[in-house]
Parts: C-alpha cells; structure tokens; sequence
C-alpha cells in the first residue's frame, strides 16, 4: 500500500486498481448523497398549498419557502469555490450532508413557517456545497475520453432528482402530514452522513486561498436583490409591498456590477470569489449560457404544470405528481446512455435535437387550456424531458472539460451559482407574469380559470422566446479537453 493515496507510483498494477476502486467509492458516495439533497429542493412545490393552509399562511409568504431555498444555494455556492481549495474532500462532505440534516430536523420539528424557512436554509446551506463538490471531484479524477458516462450519472442527479421531487411530494402529501417530507428524508439523510464516514477519502490537496469578505457580502446583495425584486413583481397587485419593486432590482444589478468588477481584480493575485478567467474559454461560455436558459425552463415547468393541472383541469397533489413522474424517470433512463452517446460522438449530435424539443414543447404549452387532455400534458412533458436529457450532460461535460484543471473549482462553483439564480429567477419571473396577466384578465371581466390559462400563456411564450437563443447557442456546442494538458502547468495568465 502506497504512502500517499493521492501519487500512487504508477507501475504498479495492484496500486492502480486500488485507485480505481477508491475513486469509485468516493464517486458513488457524493452521488447517491447529491441525489438525496437535490430530490429534496423541488418536494416543496406542490406542498405549497397544503402548507398555506395548515399553518394559515398567505402564498406570498409560504413562496418564501422555495425563494429562500434558492437564494441561500445561490449565495452559499459562490464560496465553495473557495472551500473546495481550502478544505479536504471528507470534511467538507461531512460538513455538508450534516448542515442538510440538522436543517431536516429543524423542518420537521418547525412550529410554524418562520422556524420551517430557516430549516430550509440549513439544508440548501448543505446543499450548495454538495453539488460543486461533486462537479470538482468528478472532472479532478475521471479522465477526459470516460467523463461522458460519468457525467451522465451526474445528470441523473441534477436533471431527475428535481424533476420527480413534486411526484414524491404528491405521494406523501396524499398520505400523510406535511411534516413526513422532512421525516421520511431525515433517516436517509443520516444514513448517508455514516456511509460518508466509513466510505469517504480525500482527494483532493488543499491549497492557501483567500476568502474577500466584500465579495460573499456583494454576492448576497445582488443575486438576492434581482430575486427578490422579480418575486414581488407579481406579489404588488395584492397591497403595497415592503420596498418599490424597482429598489431591490437596481440594487441587485449595483451589486452584481460591482461584484465583477472585484473579481477581476481579485483574480489577478488569484483571490477572486468566482474567477472569471473561465469566461475567456468560449465553449464553457456557450454552454452556460444554455445551462441557465433551460434551468429556467425546467425550474418554471415544475412550477407552472402543477398550477395548470391542479387549478385549470381539477387534478389533485397525487394525480400531478404521478402525471410528471414519467418525464423524470424517462430522464433517469436515458442519462447514462447519453453519456456514452457523448463520449462517442460528442456533444452536437445531442444538444441541437434537444434545444430544438425543448423549444417544441414550450411553444406548444402556448395553447394549452381547460380543455386540454391529460395526455397532451403527459406527451408534452415527456418530451421536455427526453430534450432536457440531450442536453444536461453535454452541456456540464463540455463546459467543464473547456477549462484547465486550476479553474475546476471556480468552473462548477459558477455553474452552480448561475444554475441556481436561473431557477429562482425563473420561477419568480414566470410566475410573475402569470400573476399580471391573470388578474389584468380578471379586471376585464374574464372566468377566473380562462384568466389563469391567459397568464399561463404569457409565461409560456416567454419560457418558449428564451429556448430560441438556447436553440441557436446550441450548434456552437463544441467538445474540448485541450485544458487538460495544462494541468500543472503554469497559471492561466491575467486578463
């Protein structure tokens, strides 16, 4: 046995299968645990309803649940950039599954929904460092020409664990007290902090880096600021709210300016939060400007469905679930062989088929309305999933092989970071522009059902404008792992 697990000499034949074996244990580790945390981010969505009622909430503030859910992930997941160099693989996973099962707990015992919503940060703290941790480990470990089918498992994670959370909710919800969503994923949650203990290696080699407090705290301001402005966008027709809806958006984008402008800075004595030299790659580029458009596409497709079938064609929490849980097991099925797909013949082939039917699927939920039938709903969603499926896990390989081994950690912690601001804007845009155009129906004097179809309309044909830009980015999709050869090497210089 080797003295140092993370230089085996490599001749030995016994010490490389060693290596193999080790890095498939951590690998299997950090995925089933990603699983388990990312299934609990979308479980909220159809228990809103339920939850107004039994704790005697309004909408606008059991949303909270959700929003501050994305807002802690899209703050927390900036740092873990840092975290990742710092800190040795096994601590920081013991740290994460940890804070996302105290927060479980807390949930689960939560006498109203103050105590519920800081649950619901401590587990998204837990959450955004799951993630990138995964992504880093995944592209540090596993070379080029087999991170296709890695990297397809990841998607099953990424893609249908959110996906088929609302059907797990539904299931639950049909049952049970809203509290077994937190009691029945504590003991698996726990479960996996004793597998991680045992099974758990380090893999990485930490390295000095500086954490700019400014930056965290500029974060915060503008990811937060752009979220919550979009969020009371559709809450203003219901009362004066708290702030002008104009304030926390120009804050937000002030923020967020200002913020890159440090990182700049920052990043020429390699002190940046989010290094932005990833940006000077151009196919991590593309790729993530695709990766955001279609996180809000799937963000507002579990938002938008459970509100159309429950509110426009009279299905329960139960019947919405199951309806949606073919989509998210035909991507659990089909992610893997994506993956090989990729490794064989790279990404073009895949993404250009599914941009065109994510595009497909939104432009026909422009038309949908109360006398839609179930299976048009089904077929639909079942097609946004096989589209999503062509395109998660291209997109995560290709954009992260474009950089070189140093800007892993930066690369997933803004991968992350954007995909989670996409979700929450997503939702909060589509949202609110249902809420507006509902209520504008309604003050014309439209039937409130046919009013909520026409906000959903409007929704739609902005989810289904925005594939557009997806579907032209896609024929740019490029696989490259030429950055590999710089690892070691010396540092990408400043720009």
């Amino acid at each position: 046995m080797t003295s140092d697990i993370s230089h085996p000499a490599p001749s030995g034949a016994e010490a490389g299968a060693a290596l193999e074996r080790r890095n498939f244990i951590v690998i299997a580790v950090l995925l089933v645990s990603a699983f388990i945390v990312m299934l609990n981010e979308t479980v909220m969505g159809v228990a809103l309803p339920p939850l107004m009622e039994a704790l005697d909430v309004t909408a606008g503030a059991v949303q909270w649940l959700t929003t501050a859910f994305l807002l802690t992930m899209a703050i927390v997941i900036p740092i873990t950039g840092f975290l990742i160099q710092r800190v040795n693989s096994r601590p920081l996973y013991i740290t994460a599954i940890s804070l996302f099962s105290l927060g479980t707990l807390i949930c689960g015992l939560a006498p109203g929904l103050e105590v519920l919503i800081v649950g619901r940060v401590v587990q998204a703290s837990g959450t955004a460092i799951m993630m990138p941790l995964l992504m880093t480990t995944v592209m540090t470990l596993v070379p080029p020409a087999r991170r296709g089918r890695t990297m397809g498992n990841i998607s099953i994670v990424m893609s249908v664990a959110p996906a088929v959370g609302p059907t797990v909710s539904g299931l639950i919800l049909n049952y049970l007290d809203w509290r077994w969503l937190f009691w029945l994923i504590l003991p698996i949650s726990l479960g996996a902090l004793v597998l991680g203990w045992r099974l758990m290696r380090n893999v990485t080699t930490p390295r000095y880096a500086p954490l700019d407090i400014f930056s965290v705290v500029l974060s915060a301001l503008g990811f937060g600021g752009l979220v919550y402005g979009l969020s009371t966008i559709g809450e203003s027709s219901h009362g004066e709210p708290l702030l002008p809806i104009w304030l926390p958006i120009a804050l937000g984008g002030v923020g967020l300016a200002i913020f890159v402008w440090r990182q700049i800075f920052l990043q020429r004595r390699d002190g940046a939060l989010l290094d932005f030299r990833t940006f000077t790659f151009p196919a991590y580029s593309i790729a993530l400007g695709m990766m955001v458009i279609n996180m809000m596409a799937l963000f507002g497709m579990i938002i938008l469905l459970p509100i159309f079938t429950q509110s426009v064609m009279g299905l329960d929490t139960l019947q919405t679930g199951l309806l949606l849980l073919p989509g998210g097991l035909l991507m659990g099925l089909l992610a893997p062989f994506v993956g090989r797909w990729y490794d064989r013949y790279g990404p073009t082939r895949l993404v250009v088929p599914g941009a065109v039917l994510v595009s497909a699927v939104l432009w026909s939920m422009t038309v949908i309305d109360r006398t839609t039938p179930v299976t048009y709903v089904l077929a639909g969603h079942l097609a946004l999933s096989l589209g999503l499926a062509l395109l998660f896990t291209p997109l995560f390989t290709a954009s992260l092989g474009a950089l070189p081994q140093r800007l892993y950690s930066h690369g997933s912690a803004m991968l992350g970071t954007l995909q989670q601001v996409a979700g929450a804007a997503g939702i909060a845009l589509f949202v609110s522009l249902m809420t507006l155009r509902s209520e504008a129906l309604m003050a014309e004097g439209a039937d409130p059902i046919d009013a909520l179809t026409g906000g959903l309309h409007l929704a739609f044909i902005t989810g289904a404008t925005l594939s557009l830009i997806s579907l032209a980015a896609s024929f740019f999709i490029r696989r490259s792992d030429g950055p590999d050869e710089m690892a070691g090497k010396a540092p990408v210089p400043a720009h």
